[in-house]
């Protein structure tokens, strides 16, 4: 029969190109040979010179999944159900949980090209059989193409040939440097953020951005993204507030679907899966936003989710109505992320009170036989691992399990439904966990268990088509990550989410060319995102510079016309080792103020509470007192009015959490909020370049009251602050040039 392919060399591997067919990857060298079916080509991945299903890629993702999954060893499936720690590429100048070597070395000390592979990424490639990959920084993208080509040529000559499946959490934001993100090097198209993106109020626009992402993250070798984040955020203060879509349920469920499809979606596939695909794990089930007083769930001070509201169904509403019943060919997102926390008191069967990645009710009832998801569940990272000595220490978060070893823990998560293990490059308690499981149930049923997750997690690899071609050609991946039109878009979104909330006297926009002054601020210590505790700064805002294209920019208010003071949302933490070393319970309120904060109304007695760690199970922080560690904001505003002597003050705030601007407002002439976009983006607002079109997607409470008294499972339950010019800060709210903004969006979402 008449050879109906043809083959191209490239950088370090070669592509076949087959008429009318999937097009393969082989890297040079490769063990793996073509065989040629019906004058095409296949890759012979176990070198039997015959065509087994798994190789052929004109069946579906499933029949090659089972097939496979069929025939690998248990240390084979193991591997599948590995999820890396966060690797950063190079892993240079750091120690620590991120640190690694080459060739036994630092990387400085190695002189080794960035896009080598380090010594712990081979081991657990080849050794632990990882095949899911977490990426966090990237040199360049450069960097990212030829380290993906090394991981995938060892890959390819390991074992049955099995692809990685490199994952990030998102990097698009304007804010990408964010703590708990890592910081991306290479020149990815930059967007609005979650509650960002919900500003505009257009998920077509989520959409579209889902649409080129996804061409972003394939052109970087990543093929799952770790998001969205479609938690109901109905706890104002919870610190992953500003990633999530807002607590209005229909709102979020529409703005989960279109990111879903625009990540996921192969434009011309029959099922809407391809090469242009990227796997959604929506994060996190049944939903993490409700921590009992706004603690989070990374620290066993936050491990509780409460539902005083009676709310529960409410926020599984984003999974069922819209990650799960998707628009486009693929149907469903390919992958969800169950929190960390311990949904207290909602597991109806067994009354346990564990981590929902333990919970049998939770993942194996509801979730698998209640809303009949099928595809991967992959706990949040380091659920097995061991706590930490204190209660804010940055450690393992095994929430209710405490008390198991770590094999034991795989085990129960295993039990309950899970398929893949977050933070976790070792295949050893993974396979101690299967043979007990063998002593408990049975080696069939335990093989059968194992050959289930392996279906799903196989499932995600070929319906991406990594095992066709995981390789990148660098001049193709340079045109795409930071595309012009790509970055014009984001920069768009940017200038879309950003919301103009008070505009007395017109103070804006402001003529280009006056003289502005824009002062330093001064932020005090605070633990930050993984517990170690700052320094005291001071920080020139990037607007500063950003503002010099625009004004003239001055030293002093003396000498502006107007000033400018960029500031943040609250910071604070409810925690204090300091509180519990003076014989405290350690539990402090989280502010959503400036001052000083007393918690008059707080709950005496906590909705949950006992940890090992702790003789007590009262949590209350009643009558106890916190104070926002940039409370010097205020004062920095306050300050300026003074200086400015009737010169208009122009405050722009970053908001991470709602706030309380009682104590704010009355000391500015207009006020803007944006939720972590670029300054250009502000002052491109500032200015009437852009006119502001961003309404509030979320509540401003009128005092920390009402934050007391809201129920954290409940959306929209504040009394929200109302100015000194009448407008209410709710849900739906924004002003453009000529007043508040009345339109189709807020007569479509708006609450009232």
């Amino acid at each position: 029969m008449e050879k109906l392919w043809k083959e191209e060399q490239k950088d370090g591997f070669r592509l076949i190109r087959n008429e009318g067919g999937k097009c393969l990857g082989l890297s040079d060298g490769s063990r793996v040979k073509l065989i040629t079916v019906d004058g095409l080509a296949f890759k012979d991945f176990l070198g039997t010179g015959e065509l087994a299903p798994y190789e052929d890629w004109r069946l579906d993702a499933r029949e090659r999944a089972e097939d496979l999954a069929a025939r690998l060893p248990i240390e084979d499936i193991a591997g599948l159900m590995l999820y890396s720690a966060h690797q950063r590429i190079p892993a240079d100048g750091m120690n620590g949980p991120f640190s690694a070597t080459y060739g036994g070395k630092s990387f400085e000390e190695s002189q080794a090209e960035p896009w080598e592979l380090t010594d712990q990424q081979k081991k657990f490639l080849t050794e632990d059989k990882v095949r899911h990959v977490l990426i966090t920084e990237l040199k360049d993208t450069e960097t990212a193409v030829k380290w993906n080509n090394r991981l995938q040529a060892l890959a390819e000559n390991t074992g049955f040939g099995i692809p990685a499946n490199n994952s990030s959490d998102p990097r698009h934001g304007a804010d990408s440097g964010a703590e708990y993100k890592g910081i991306t090097g290479e020149p990815i198209s930059k967007w609005a953020n979650g509650i960002g993106l919900t500003a505009s109020f257009n998920p077509q626009e989520v959409l579209e951005f889902g649409k080129i992402a996804s061409r972003e993250y394939r052109a970087l070798g990543i093929a799952t993204a770790l998001s969205p984040q479609i938690d109901l955020s109905t706890e104002p203060r919870w610190m992953r507030f500003a990633d999530t879509f807002g607590e209005h349920t229909r709102l979020a469920v529409e703005m989960t679907k279109a990111y879903c499809d625009g990540f996921q979606t192969t434009e011309g596939s029959a099922d809407g899966w391809g090469e242009e695909s990227v796997n959604t794990m929506v994060k996190h089930f049944p939903g993490g936003g409700p921590c009992e007083g706004g603690r989070d769930a990374h620290y066993a001070y936050g491990k509780y989710a409460v539902y005083p509201g009676g709310n529960f169904e409410e926020h599984l509403r984003p999974f069922s109505e819209g990650a799960f019943a998707l628009e486009g060919g693929t149907q469903s997102a390919s992958a969800v992320m169950p929190y960390y926390t311990i949904s207290y008191g909602q597991d109806k069967e067994n009354g346990e009170n564990v981590g929902n990645s333990f919970s049998r009710y939770l993942i194996g009832n509801l979730l698998r036989e209640q809303l009949g998801y099928d595809g991967v569940v992959c706990t949040d990272w380091g659920i097995t691992h061991n706590t930490g000595k204190t209660e804010e220490e940055f450690a393992g978060k095994c929430w209710g399990v405490e008390e198991l070893t770590i094999e034991e823990r795989h085990l129960k998560a295993l039990e309950a439904g899970v398929d893949q293990f977050g933070g976790n490059n070792d295949i050893k308690p993974v396979l101690e966990a299967y043979r007990m499981g063998c002593e408990k149930y049975g080696e069939e049923a335990m093989r059968k268990r194992f050959e289930r997750s392996a279906v799903r997690l196989l499932k995600n690899i070929f319906r991406t088509g990594l095992f066709e071609n995981p390789y990148l050609e660098l001049q193709k991946s340079l045109d795409t990550v930071g595309n012009p039109e790509f970055v014009k878009k984001g920069f768009d979104s940017q200038l879309h989410s950003v919301v103009l909330l008070k505009n007395r006297n017109q103070a804006l926009p402001l003529k280009e060319k006056v003289k502005v002054y824009i002062p330093d601020r001064h932020i005090r210590p605070y633990r930050n995102f993984i517990s170690i505790l700052t320094d005291d700064s001071v920080v020139t805002p990037p607007g500063k510079k950003a503002a010099a294209k625009w004004f003239e920019v001055v030293e002093t208010a003396e000498e502006a016309d107007v000033a400018i003071c960029f500031i943040e949302s609250p910071i604070s933490v409810g925690y204090s080792p300091e509180d519990r070393a003076a014989g405290g319970n350690g539990y402090l309120p989280v502010t959503l103020q400036y001052r000083p904060y007393t918690a008059k109304k707080a709950r005496e007695e906590s909705l949950a509470g006992g940890d090992p760690l702790e003789d007590f199970t009262n949590r209350s922080y009643f009558g106890k007192t916190n104070t926002a560690a940039n409370e010097e904001d205020l004062d920095l505003v306050i300050r300026t009015k003074e200086q400015m002597k009737g010169k208009p003050v122009i405050v722009s705030v970053t908001v991470k959490n709602p706030l309380v601007f009682r104590e704010l407002e009355p000391y500015a002439d207009a006020i803007l909020v944006e939720f972590g976009v670029s300054p250009d983006a502000v002052l491109e607002v500032i200015t009437g370049k852009y006119e502001p079109t961003g309404l509030l997607p979320l509540q401003m409470p009128a005092d920390m009251d009402t934050v007391e008294e809201q129920d954290e499972d409940r959306a929209f339950d504040m009394r929200v602050y109302i100015d000194s010019e009448g407008h209410a800060y709710d849900f739906a709210y924004g002003m453009n040039y000529s007043g508040v903004i009345s339109d189709e969006r807020t007569k479509e979402y708006g609450r009232k």
